[in-house]
């Protein structure tokens, strides 16, 4: 099933995203190492810590990448979400460009409110962002489209670590 959007990509595009629906898990082979992993971030975010939060973040996003043997992504967490007329910014993937690492920006606080955001919305959202990563650096796709897959693969990799 493609999202409204697949058919206004190009056909190069379409089929990119095709191939990004024809994966639905990433398996992790240490899962069990990576679960521990949850447990500082969980308390540092209840914490309102932000180095706690950053520290923990970055060791579980170094943790899957070095699990799935691919190159690490820079994990940046910053305090309040940015905000315009539409919605609120979760995340950010930003990939790799020449010798910099690929980047990931989250937040830990909510636009409106400034309240420290819920463990699970936040911990999705970290791995929502890893999973554009995983798409170009470990299933090698030209781009990383949110596709049905793309959502599942981000729940398998949820699943694995809680």
């Amino acid at each position: 099933m493609a999202f409204e959007y697949y058919y206004r990509l190009s056909k190069r595009d379409q089929r990119e995203y095709e191939r990004s629906d024809g994966y639905d898990a990433i398996e992790l082979s240490m899962p069990s190492r990576i679960h521990r992993m949850v447990g500082p971030l969980r308390l540092a975010l209840a914490d309102e810590d932000h180095a706690g939060v950053q520290q923990a973040s970055s060791d579980l996003a170094h943790a899957i990448t070095q699990d799935l043997n691919v190159n690490p992504a820079l994990v940046i967490v910053k305090s309040t979400r940015p905000v315009n007329d539409a919605e609120e910014l979760h995340g950010l993937y930003e990939p790799a460009d020449g010798d910099c690492y690929a980047e990931i920006t989250v937040w830990m606080r909510t636009a409106k409110r400034n309240q420290v955001v819920a463990f699970r919305t936040f911990l999705r959202t970290l791995v929502h962002e890893l999973c554009h990563h995983l798409d170009y650096e470990l299933l090698e796709l030209e781009e990383s489209f949110h596709t049905e897959g793309f959502f599942l693969r981000e729940s398998s990799l949820v699943q694995q670590i809680t």
